[in-house]
């Protein structure tokens, strides 16, 4: 019930900051001015999906080994799954692996409570897609080779950057839906966690492999016991 113009004290760990209410948006979720973002990761966690339940000891165990900016409310889970011995031994095998960034909101955590898809809103998530990213993925497309993306994340960001055909390069604002029977102009390859139901992460990659691929994905999983969310088993569609 905080409104714009408030000034709230947050404290943890030792350590407190002040903030500031500026507007109150979507569902409820309000923008706020932090006076230092240093001392706010030092007073704040890790935010965490609502499926793990434990503190971590180490911050770093939900984060992947390449991340560098700040702004994340989530970590991009396929992530996870690279070591850096996996991306030398990829790397190897001339597979050229470029970044981009998206802030992941909290509206990753949202389900789609609609039965009519086109009613849900997502929430308005930043991502840069650099120069040199976005050259080696249009030589790549223009020489017919594929383009895989390591999460969702990847594939929102690099939906949200095409204009004319080709990636675009810079900063943007994207609030993209993707969900059937949209399809994807710049991923021939997917490697993405097997995901919650009813979330916009799995209605994603049913617009991506089709509805019955992903079932039956997912029936395979189900029947081996594998390992879903955050810290579970990944799978590459193609």
């Amino acid at each position: 019930k905080l409104r714009p113009g408030v000034k709230i004290a947050l404290e943890g760990n030792g350590f407190s900051v002040n903030a500031y209410i500026l507007s109150v948006g979507l569902n409820g979720l309000r923008t706020v001015e932090v006076e230092d973002e240093e001392a706010l990761v030092k007073v704040g966690t890790v935010p965490l999906p609502p499926y793990i339940h434990q503190l971590l000891d180490d911050p770093e165990r939900y984060q992947t080994g390449y991340s560098r900016e700040l702004g994340s409310a989530a970590a991009p889970t396929a992530g996870l799954h690279f070591t850096p011995n996996l991306l030398k031994a990829i790397n190897s095998k001339g597979v050229e692996c470029v970044p981009v960034t998206l802030d992941v909101g909290v509206g990753t955590f949202r389900p789609v409570d609609s039965i009519e898809l086109e009613r849900h809103r997502m929430h308005t998530e930043r991502y840069v897609v650099p120069a040199s990213t976005a050259a080696v993925i249009n030589k790549a497309k223009s020489e017919g080779r594929r383009v895989w993306a390591v999460g969702t994340t990847v594939v929102r960001t690099l939906e949200s950057a095409v204009s004319g055909g080709i990636v675009t390069s810079g900063f943007g604002e994207t609030d993209l839906f993707i969900r059937p029977p949209q399809k994807c102009v710049m991923i021939d390859g997917l490697i993405t966690n097997f995901h919650l139901p009813k979330s916009t992460l799995m209605m994603l990659v049913a617009a991506f492999c089709g509805y019955d691929t992903l079932v039956s994905a997912y029936a395979e999983a189900i029947q081996n016991n594998y390992r879903f969310y955050s810290y579970g088993d990944a799978m590459a569609i193609e």
